[in-house]
């Protein structure tokens, strides 16, 4: 999107704050464990002990003599007893056996907070310890113990496919290793007389660790049953409400018209709140029929959710002398902990599809162990792959004595390449983004000091989509009402507003975007996937477009002129080129309602379904110093460039951009969920779990690419994923380019870097 293209908007393309910042600053917003119900019980959950045990007993007897205690439930008590447990969702309480640290086993239900908690502490649970299966390597050794002994329950519900649609591969065609649920190959071309033509040939293996995503509100739900127990009502902090209505109504045998979730204000989720703790909820609140409240504690968030995959990937890359990929052979081993959540598809597709090779080989393998049962945290697969990828390129490169830039120029896809999984790119900007990086400061006038290093790395997501509706109505105030069924989960009624006040014509100030439940909100898909903005403000756009035609109708007649000739601009429809002849939409909306066999109230209906996906594409740029006497690692620049098509807030998309830096440098140096050999998770905490802090975190500059979509809202495309891809990779260059050593696992530790270092002198 050029200059004079945004010329042509008022609003679009104009930064603008946050619509509820206002609220959020002054402490005012009410997120779900704010919320009281008359008659509510709290609950708290009885957490396994161990990663892998049978369950001989549970006495309650203690726990329900306490002061308060209205109840202490297994699963055999609740009305989900008959449901077999197939996924983290229907994990509601275990049965007979626990298969991770921290899988719920009982609950406790309380007149207050504290008298729950109390409670929990006498509830008392003998186990059969069992052996545990840890690592992931260790998981598909032929002697390894099997997490699964009579197979791994199906799954109903694949929530993988809530954040990008990729193909599914073919069968490996063998045998799968012990504790492998399930395996795909892909594949094009021939890899061995690939690797026969090349030059130089690298083969490596890198790693990964699950990792938190570390939101600031822990899960938290508060279930309100109908008293007559015919219906259920979900205050719920989530990223899917639609989905939590029919994982609930499904696990309750309640038809789907029975169950409203009513979305909460969001306080982070990155990929993780997809209901996890409310069928749990809406199971104690159906037995007892009173409104229930769970909220999680920061422990209990960290052992009983569904952090980011830990992954190993083996990689072989071969090159000629001029740069030119001849062969990439991969294998991808998924630790998707106790439960199926399989992502190696996702990091298929961008681990053969970042750079033009006419050989590939992928084999992806989706392991059982008996750590948590993993789930989606922004971009799934994504940084694991391309850290493993781009930190070849970058070996590549300097074996070559390419500059590492040009290597990704030169190979870098384009629209209507292929991407691993053999389906061609729809339109992307891969190679603006390369342009952009090529001409900034950073990369041209790059200097170092001793002990310092610059490293450059891309990625890219291929992006989601999803049918979406809408609502828009025009009060006589001139008030304008957009409503939808989209959970906000990163400011983007912000965007919306922008997107009504452009089609109407008529002052932000003016529009207010209403988040209705999933019974009066028009639907639309998951927040997740770099979806909603891309599905959804199309939506917006048709449904107040709906909302302008009818004003404009009213106006015409109001005017005696052609529709063709009305306008409508600040909140009034006046007769083009005639700008002191003009009427309120408020008053044409008065004219509306007021005149029989007329247009009626002023309400438009709106609904959008993309025909292809608009993937995004980032570099990142990092500079870093190294402590020698330490091996500390520290941030001094970081540039964040993507195509974001068309930036309808370039204020709220250059957050995104520095929050996804920020989680990159987390990825890169500090964050692992550590377990022992035993499964006991040993970094359960804010005070043991490392994060980036303000100290160690250099300013972040963003620049916005806008390479327009040609099916996206003005030219936009999703933008919440590609932020978190590329970073990791390029801290881990840096950190090359400083000690000339190859780190291979991340996070980077301080240790690694000190051995590196003085193993070289």
């Amino acid at each position: 999107m050029t200059t004079s293209d945004k010329s042509m908007f008022k609003y679009l393309g104009k930064p603008r704050k946050l619509v509820e910042g206002d609220i959020k600053v002054t402490g005012h917003v009410k997120y779900a464990a704010d919320l009281k119900l008359p008659n509510m019980l709290y609950m708290r959950p009885v957490l396994s002990q161990y990663a892998h045990a049978k369950i001989l007993d549970i006495d309650k007897s203690a726990a329900e003599e306490m002061p308060g205690v209205v109840g202490v439930f297994t699963a055999d008590d609740l009305p989900t007893k008959d449901k077999q447990i197939t996924s983290r969702n229907s994990a509601i309480l275990a049965k007979e056996t626990v298969h991770w640290r921290g899988q719920p086993v009982a609950v406790v239900v309380a007149e207050s907070e504290l008298q729950a908690t109390d409670a929990a502490e006498m509830v008392f649970v003998d186990y059969e310890p069992l052996t545990p299966v840890i690592d992931l390597m260790a998981a598909i050794e032929a002697d390894a113990p099997l997490v699964w002994p009579h197979g791994l329950p199906s799954a109903e519900n694949d929530l993988s496919s809530a954040h990008a649609n990729v193909e599914k591969g073919e069968s490996t065609g063998s045998t799968l290793p012990p504790n492998v649920y399930d395996s795909a190959h892909y594949g094009r071309g021939d890899c061995a007389a690939g690797f026969a033509a090349a030059d130089l040939v690298i083969d490596r293996t890198y790693r990964t660790h699950m990792v938190h995503q570390a939101y600031m509100e822990p899960h938290a739900c508060v279930a309100e049953p109908d008293p007559l127990g015919r219906s259920l009502t979900l205050h719920t902090s989530t990223q899917g409400s639609f989905m939590v209505r029919d994982e609930v109504a499904a696990l309750l045998d309640l038809p789907v018209s029975k169950v409203k979730v009513v979305p909460m204000m969001f306080g982070g989720g990155f990929g993780a709140k997809y209901g996890i703790i409310e069928p749990l909820a809406a199971s104690v609140a159906m037995k007892l029929l009173r409104p229930i409240r769970l909220v999680l504690s920061r422990s209990e968030d960290f052992l009983a959710t569904t952090p980011a995959h830990g992954m190993v990937v083996k990689l072989k890359v071969g090159a000629r002398n001029d740069g030119t990929l001849t062969a990439i052979e991969t294998t991808l081993y998924v630790d998707n902990g106790v439960f199926a959540f399989p992502v190696g598809s996702i990091g298929a597709t961008l681990i053969g599809g970042y750079y033009k090779c006419d050989n590939l080989s992928i084999d992806v393998y989706e392991v059982n162990t008996n750590r948590p049962p993993a789930g989606a945290y922004r971009a799934p697969s994504a940084p694991q792959i391309t850290f493993a990828l781009e930190s070849t390129m970058d070996d590549i490169a300097r074996e070559l004595q390419i500059d590492p830039l040009q290597l990704r120029i030169r190979n870098a896809v384009d629209t209507g390449d292929l991407n691993g999984t053999n389906t061609a790119w729809p339109e992307i900007g891969l190679q603006d983004v390369l342009a952009a990086a090529q001409a900034h400061p950073a990369w041209q006038d790059r200097q170092t000091a001793e002990n310092e290093g610059i490293g450059i790395a891309l990625g890219g997501w291929p992006a989601f989509m999803g049918p979406a509706g809408a609502i828009c109505t025009v009060d006589t105030d001139g008030s304008v009402a957009i409503q939808t069924g989209a959970i906000d989960i990163s400011g983007v009624n912000s965007s919306f507003v922008l997107v009504a006040a452009e089609t109407l014509g008529v002052p932000p100030e003016q529009v207010e975007i209403i988040q209705g439940d999933t019974q009066t909100g028009p639907y639309t898909p998951n927040s997740g996937g770099s979806q909603i903005l891309y599905s959804v403000a199309g939506a917006i756009e048709n449904a107040a477009g709906e909302a302008k035609r009818k004003l404009l109708e009213i106006a015409s007649d109001e005017f005696e002129v052609s529709a063709e000739d009305v306008e409508l601009a600040e909140g009034f429809a006046q007769v083009r080129g005639v700008p002191d002849k003009r009427v309120s939409i408020g008053e044409l909306v008065n004219i509306g309602r007021s005149r029989h066999g007329g247009i009626g109230p002023i309400v438009g209906e709106g609904n959008s379904a993309k025909p292809e996906n608009a993937p995004g594409f980032v570099v990142h740029i990092a500079k870093v110093s190294i402590d020698p006497a330490t091996g500390k690692v520290t941030p001094r620049q970081f540039v964040a460039i993507q195509d974001v098509g068309f930036a309808l807030n370039p204020l709220l998309v250059s957050g995104q951009m520095e929050g996804g830096a920020v989680q990159c440098i987390g990825f890169a140096l500090h964050e692992a969920m550590r377990f022992d050999a035993d499964g006991q998770l040993q970094s359960g905490s804010f005070m043991d779990y490392d994060m980036p802090r303000t100290d160690s975190t250099p300013m972040i500059e963003t620049v916005l690419v806008e390479h327009p979509s040609p099916h996206g809202p003005f030219g936009a495309r999703g933008i919440g994923e590609p932020p978190i891809i590329a970073g990791a990779a390029a801290i881990a260059n840096a950190v090359k380019d400083a000690t000339g050593a190859r780190m291979v696992e991340l996070p980077i530790s301080a240790e690694a870097v000190w051995k590196a270092l003085h193993s070289a002198r």
